[in-house]
């Protein structure tokens, strides 16, 4: 099977369009032989991540949560934190909740490639 490729480059870009630009191209919505129910032969490659760009106070003021599942369980990082320490984390987890939560959505995400 032969992959098509297409490279985002995510300087001095807004994370929450580039999630979205990158999740078109994975689900197939920009080919005209778009179907919900089958996977296109597509790859996306995010370079330059660790050069996003955020608007307002959100670096600051938004935070990321995960629960164990134990009484006392929840963890909150700011999103510096999380973009300081891991920027293709941050980006993979935009693209990732921007997909359909269904059965191919492991499938999409695999085919997407994220760099510093």
């Amino acid at each position: 099977m032969a992959f098509t490729h297409e490279t985002i480059d995510a300087t001095n870009q807004v994370l929450g369009r580039i999630a979205t630009k990158a999740a078109t191209i994975l689900r197939g919505k920009n080919l005209p032989s778009y179907a919900p129910n089958i996977m296109p032969s597509v790859k996306v490659t995010i370079i330059n991540a660790s050069k996003l760009r955020f608007t307002g106070k959100k670096l600051d003021q938004k935070q990321h949560y995960h629960f164990s599942g134990y009484p006392g369980g929840l963890r909150a990082t700011k999103l510096r934190e999380t973009f300081e320490k891991n920027p293709e984390k941050l980006v993979r987890l935009a693209v990732l909740r921007m997909l359909p939560d269904n059965k191919l959505r492991k499938r999409f995400i695999t085919r997407l490639q994220v760099t510093p």
